[in-house]
C-alpha cells in the first residue's frame, strides 16, 4: 500500500487526464485520496484540446512576416509559438519558414550564419480569438481560415516539428528586442490549456510576467501565490494546470500574507534568489485584500505583486470594484459607478521603498522592463497591469491589445514606473515619458489631428454605452468622468515634476 500523501504522478495523471479528455472521468475514475485532494501537477494543460471551440484557425504566411514576435507575445493561450533556426539546418519545406531582415540579412551582413523564422500554430490551444491577426495588422502575416480536416492535420504535424526542433540558438535572441525572450524554452512557463475566455487580457499578462521572470531566473527560480479570482479559476480547471512553475492558491483577501510566510521560509533555507510573485485582480488587491497588500509593501520583504486590473469583479458576475471607472456600468450599478477609481499604483508608491509600475500587455517593452526591474529590486514591488475583460468591458475577442493601447492614449490608464533607486525625490523616481504627449493634457493623432480624450475611448466599449445618445454624444456624467481622469493624469504629471 502506498504511504499516505505519496503520489506516483506520472501513472496517476495519465489516467486522470485521459479520462477527462474522453469525457468519461465522472464514471471511470475511482474516489481515491489523490482525486479527493485535487492534486494538479505542472503543465498538464499541455494535454488539453480546445480545437472544438472555434470554426477558424490562424494561418501563417511566411513571405509577409518580419519576425516582430508581437503575435506570439499577445496570444493569451500559448497557441502561437516561434523558433529561429540556422538556415543550413532547416529540414522539410523551406517555404514554411520566413527569411527576415532581423534574423537573416542582419546576421549575414556581420558574416554570421543567417537564421530562418517560423510561427507554429497549436490547433489544440487556439480558441479562435484572432487577436494575433489584429496585432499583426497591415503586415498581414497571419489570417484566419476555416478549419478543415486537412488544415488541422497540417497544423498538428507542424507542432510535431516544433517539439522536435532544438531551442533557438542564443545569438538569435536579440537583447534589444525584448519580445524575443519567448523564443527560449525557459521563458515558456505558461503552456496554455487554461479555461480563460477568448482573448483574455489576464492570460496574456500572466504569460508575459512569467516569460520575463523565467528568461532571467529559469523555471525553478519562480513561484506564484494567487488570490482567488479569474486567474485561479482558469488556471486550475481540474485536472488542467497551465503553469510550469510552483503555484498555490489562497483565499481572496490574504495571498500577500501567505506569500510573506513563503518568503520567510525560503529565506531560512537560503533561497533568497528565487522570485516569488503574488497574483490577484483589482478586487483582491484594491478592495478586500488591500490591508494585507499594504502590510506586504511595508514589510520590506522581497516579494513581487502582479495586479490584474480589469476594473471589475469579473469572476463573480461583474460587480463594481474600487478600480472601476466613474460611469462604468456593472452588475449593481447599471447607471454607472459614481465614486472615483482607486489608484492602486499611486497608493503603492506612497508606501515609500517599493518599486511600482503601471503598464499594459500592448506596451511590450515597457511591460517586460517593468517586470525585470521589479525582479531586480531588493524589496517589495507591485506591477499594476491593464487587463482587458471581453465580456465585462463589452469588446470583441480580438481587441485586447488594441483597447489596452487606447486606454493609455486616452489617459484612462497612464503608464509609469516608480523606482526608489533613482533618487530621493518622487519626481526623480517617477517616469511617465512612455505615455504619448506625456507633458500635455491630451494626445493628438499625428495623421488625423484627432484629439484622443477619455470620452473617445469610452465610446469604444459597451460598459459605457448608456452614457451616449444616438449621435454618439456623451452625457454630463461621462464628461464628469473624463474630468476625473484628467485630474488623475495631472496629479501623476505633478508628481513626476512635469507640472509646477
Amino acid at each position: 500500500m502506498k504511504p499516505h500523501g505519496v503520489v506516483d504522478l506520472d501513472a496517476f495523471f495519465d489516467v486522470v487526464v485521459e479520462g477527462y479528455n474522453r469525457g468519461t472521468a465522472s464514471c471511470s475514475l475511482p474516489a481515491d485520496v489523490e482525486l479527493a485532494r485535487s492534486i494538479i501537477p505542472p503543465a498538464t494543460g499541455r494535454q488539453r484540446d480546445f480545437s472544438y471551440i472555434a470554426p477558424e484557425l490562424p494561418e501563417f504566411l511566411p513571405a509577409k512576416c518580419v519576425g516582430c514576435m508581437e503575435c506570439v507575445t499577445a496570444c493569451p493561450d500559448t497557441a502561437l509559438l516561434a523558433r529561429v533556426a540556422e538556415a543550413s539546418t532547416v529540414a522539410g519545406d523551406p517555404s514554411a519558414w520566413s527569411r527576415t531582415k532581423k534574423y537573416a540579412d542582419n546576421f549575414e551582413t556581420k558574416g554570421q550564419p543567417p537564421g530562418l523564422f517560423r510561427i507554429f500554430v497549436d490547433p489544440t490551444k487556439c480558441k479562435g480569438c484572432a487577436e494575433c491577426v489584429d496585432v499583426c495588422g497591415d503586415r498581414a502575416a497571419l489570417k484566419m481560415i476555416p478549419k478543415s480536416a486537412e488544415g488541422m492535420a497540417r497544423a498538428g504535424r507542424a507542432m510535431e516539428e516544433f517539439y522536435a526542433l532544438k531551442e533557438t540558438p542564443s545569438r538569435y535572441v536579440l537583447e534589444k528586442s525584448l519580445m524575443d525572450i519567448m523564443l527560449t524554452d525557459r521563458a515558456l512557463l505558461y503552456v496554455g490549456g487554461a479555461g480563460s475566455c477568448m482573448g483574455c487580457g489576464e492570460g496574456t499578462a500572466v504569460r508575459m510576467m512569467l516569460a520575463a521572470t523565467g528568461f532571467v531566473h529559469g523555471p525553478e527560480g519562480v513561484a506564484i501565490v494567487a488570490s482567488t479570482g479569474c486567474n485561479t479559476v482558469f488556471g486550475s480547471t481540474y485536472p488542467f494546470n497551465p503553469y510550469r512553475v510552483a503555484w498555490m492558491n489562497s483565499l481572496f483577501e490574504n495571498a500577500p500574507t501567505v506569500a510573506m510566510g513563503v518568503r520567510a521560509a525560503w529565506d531560512l533555507r537560503g533561497w533568497k534568489e528565487k522570485r516569488l510573485w503574488v497574483i490577484g485582480g483589482d478586487g483582491a488587491m484594491n478592495d478586500i485584500g488591500f490591508q494585507s497588500l499594504s502590510r506586504l509593501l511595508m514589510s520590506g520583504m522581497d516579494i513581487k505583486v502582479l495586479v490584474l486590473d480589469t476594473q471589475v469583479y469579473s469572476n463573480t458576475g461583474g460587480q463594481a470594484s474600487g478600480s472601476t471607472f466613474v460611469g462604468q456600468a456593472t452588475s449593481f450599478t447599471q447607471s454607472g459607478k459614481s465614486e472615483a477609481r482607486k489608484e492602486i499604483g499611486l497608493l503603492a508608491l506612497m508606501h515609500g521603498n517599493v518599486y511600482v509600475a503601471q503598464t499594459t500587455p500592448a506596451h511590450t517593452n515597457h511591460f517586460y522592463r517593468a517586470v525585470m526591474e521589479a525582479n531586480a529590486f531588493p524589496g517589495p514591488a507591485l506591477v499594476n497591469v491593464y487587463a482587458s475583460c471581453m465580456p465585462e468591458h463589452g469588446i470583441a475577442d480580438d481587441m485586447g491589445y488594441h483597447q489596452s493601447k487606447f486606454a493609455v492614449e486616452s489617459r484612462a490608464f497612464p503608464l509609469f514606473t516608480y523606482d526608489p533607486r533613482k533618487g530621493d525625490a518622487v519626481s526623480q523616481r517617477l517616469d511617465i515619458k512612455t505615455n504619448p504627449a506625456w507633458d500635455k493634457d491630451w494626445w493628438t493623432r499625428p495623421k488625423t489631428g484627432e484629439v484622443v480624450d477619455w470620452v473617445s475611448w469610452a465610446r469604444s466599449e459597451r460598459r459605457f454605452a448608456k452614457h451616449f445618445d444616438a449621435a454618439g454624444k456623451g452625457d454630463a456624467a461621462l464628461l464628469a468622468a473624463q474630468d476625473e481622469r484628467l485630474r488623475n493624469w495631472r496629479r501623476i504629471q505633478e508628481l513626476a515634476g512635469v507640472r509646477p
